[in-house]
């Protein structure tokens, strides 16, 4: 028998004419010989014809359950399709067995209504999602009716799942606070909070040139006043004043788009001919219970690792999309207010992770793709649905033509994306921040007390006229310009010109400073 049989929740999708957003990930044939091929997106499992189940909803979905990984969506959208009664015939005939007993549940649980059997008064009880392979709640919830842990993160309305994969594991392990301390030990803590401030407002306008407004000074300000004010201090940083707050203080009094938004919005860009839509977001009606979702992930999962969470938390945020503008900045903002609220980084220490994404069109293509995890396969999906008519307002004054056909179809999507990718992105991304960006911060600010003090040496002069001086020679490529020069006249004398450019570029690469001398011809020269 060759592997073309398909069998499990891939037969059940075929069966009931499931088109999935977020394809299965696992795939189960019968075959000759059993067999698993993997990649990053899809496991391939070959069976032999001992394991085959009866073909029956049963046969197959209990096979699923023993044998592959759970998705919501797809059970979702299996569970609008079936007929509750063949689900009811499975459990009466097997009325403690724990794979029925699963199955009621999360009938139960994802559709919120209730199947015409007893309860499980006896058997053991089972965990609802296998607890070595997912992100689950902290603290579990015993379900007494089908005698199953409930130790699902979210609620029916928002449900995000992360999949305990070894990458994730491995990524995850990364240590912030130890590797920070690492930072302390090597920099001093006076030079690591020096640098914080200036951490703060690089994040800020990191964070505005992926919003592409690098050049919007105030607004810049508003945020890193927001990030520095905020982070680590908000108790529920979710629930819906909090959001207004932090939108107030990045947007400013004046926005003309704040508060939680009553109106469709999408993504994209506008171009000469017509809108391109990247992304549509839930519609908004459903937009709370999804954030009322996602603050209860935020509860049920405190304990478990801050990068996942602070993955979860951010990108989650920004799919559901809640706010009438601001998203993209308070997603950001949330990974460092998870992370410090965690107490997974200090209070005070910023990770300037928009920075990173930023530092190259590489890391920010990597940024993207990871956004478009989820996105794409969306809106490869319901893309024919979106379309542009005639303009009209919408309950929170937002003028707009736009219109999505497919809202119903799209929520079982919506409501339980996969999120593994996002938090092995974060992981790395947090790593990289803190290895590179905030070393190479902490190491230039080091540099430049050096240059600051080598300069002073040479001249005495308020710090801010030293400060003016290094960055000139700096940015000039260890020369003084003529600006400089019409600024500070002593720099007009050749041999202090050699002396101070020496100071400042070899404070910069990290050497002795080379004395110059006045050679014999009277000029200046090296001493060796």
């Amino acid at each position: 028998m060759e592997p073309s049989n398909k069998v499990g929740f891939a037969k059940l999708a075929d069966d009931f004419d499931i088109r999935l957003a977020q394809p299965l990930r696992t795939i189960s044939f019968i075959g000759k010989s059993k067999s698993t091929s993997q990649t990053r997106d899809q496991v391939l499992q070959v069976f032999t014809p001992v394991y085959e189940p009866a073909d029956s909803f049963a046969g197959q979905f209990e096979f699923g359950l023993k044998y592959e990984e759970i998705h919501l969506e797809f059970l979702s959208r299996l569970f609008s399709k079936i007929d509750p009664a063949e689900l009811e015939a499975w459990i009466n005939r097997e009325p403690t067995g724990s794979y029925a007993r699963r199955a009621g549940f999360l009938y139960e649980w994802i559709t919120t209504k209730q199947l015409g059997v007893p309860d499980r008064a006896t058997g053991n009880y089972v965990d609802a999602l296998p607890a070595d392979q997912y992100i689950t709640r902290a603290e579990l919830l015993r379900n007494r009716r089908w005698r199953v842990v409930d130790n699902l993160p979210g609620t029916p309305d928002f449900c995000p799942l992360v999949r305990l994969s070894q990458e994730l594991t491995t990524a995850a392990a990364f240590d912030t606070k130890a590797e920070i301390e690492k930072l302390d030990v090597e920099f001093g803590t006076d030079v690591l909070m020096r640098s914080a401030s200036w951490l703060t407002l690089k994040e800020s306008q990191a964070s505005f040139l992926i919003e592409r407004e690098a050049d919007k000074a105030e607004r810049i300000k508003r945020f890193a006043h927001v990030i520095a004010q905020h982070s680590g201090r908000i108790d529920n940083p979710l629930d819906i004043a909090s959001l207004e707050t932090l939108q107030e203080g990045i947007l400013g009094e004046n926005a003309l788009r704040k508060g939680i938004r009553r109106s469709p919005i999408f993504v994209g860009q506008e171009t000469m001919y017509q809108n391109v839509v990247h992304y549509v977001a839930p519609r908004y009606q459903d937009a709370p219970t999804m954030l009322a979702g996602l603050q209860a992930f935020e509860v049920a999962t405190r304990g478990t690792s801050p990068l996942v969470r602070a993955a979860v938390i951010a990108f989650a945020f920004v799919y559901v999309h809640p706010m009438r503008d601001g998203n993209g900045r308070i997603h950001r903002f949330l990974i460092n207010d998870t992370l410090q609220r965690d107490k997974a980084i200090p209070a005070n220490v910023i990770l300037p992770v928009s920075a990173t994404i930023t530092n190259s069109t590489r890391e920010r293509a990597e940024y993207d793709q990871v956004l478009e995890v989820f996105s794409k396969p969306l809106m490869a999906q319901y893309g024919s649905a979106c379309r542009f008519g005639e303009q009209y307002t919408a309950e929170d004054g937002t003028p707009t033509n736009f219109y999505f056909d497919a809202y119903d179809e799209a929520s079982h999507a919506w409501r339980f994306p996969d999120l593994t990718q996002h938090a092995i992105y974060t992981a790395e991304l947090v790593e990289k921040t803190i290895t590179r960006e905030m070393a190479n911060e902490a190491r230039i600010l080091v540099r430049f007390d050096q240059a600051t003090q080598r300069l002073k040496n040479l001249v005495e002069m308020p710090n801010p006229d030293a400060a003016r001086i290094i960055r000139s020679i700096k940015d000039s490529q260890w020369r003084v310009s003529n600006k400089l020069l019409g600024e500070y006249p002593f720099l007009q004398d050749e041999a202090m010109q050699i002396r101070v450019v020496e100071a400042v570029q070899s404070a910069f690469e990290d050497r002795e400073a080379i004395e110059i001398v006045e050679d014999d011809g009277g000029g200046p020269a090296p001493r060796n």
